[in-house]
């Protein structure tokens, strides 16, 4: 690949990321995808530890349909208790940063 072709392709993500900022639609699309990012991590640990549904949210001292909309990638609402009971289900820790640009 060219240098030129090199740099339209790693511009790209800047620009589509300009274009949802200016219809109003980053923030839902960046939720969305850290939503599926943590469903797949949370399914991916289930399947690692042999956990059902049932087991985990038996952990999560939460409900089945509780548990599913976290695990439902499409579902971008989630506390961070949910989040952190998930964690702690699993053996994990919940990590959450800020990103300040200039920070």
């Amino acid at each position: 690949m060219d240098g030129k072709a090199m740099n339209n392709r790693e511009n790209s993500g800047s620009r589509f990321d300009d274009f949802l900022e200016k219809e109003g639609l980053l923030e839902d699309a960046q939720a969305v995808a850290i939503k599926r990012v943590i469903a797949f991590q949370l399914s991916e640990l289930m399947i690692k530890q042999s956990l059902t549904k049932v087991e985990l949210a038996r952990r999560m001292k939460t409900s089945r349909a509780a548990l599913d909309r976290l695990l439902d990638p499409q579902n971008p609402s989630v506390t961070l208790h949910t989040l952190q009971c998930a964690a702690k289900a699993v053996g994990g820790q919940l990590k959450i940063s800020l990103d300040v640009p200039g920070g």
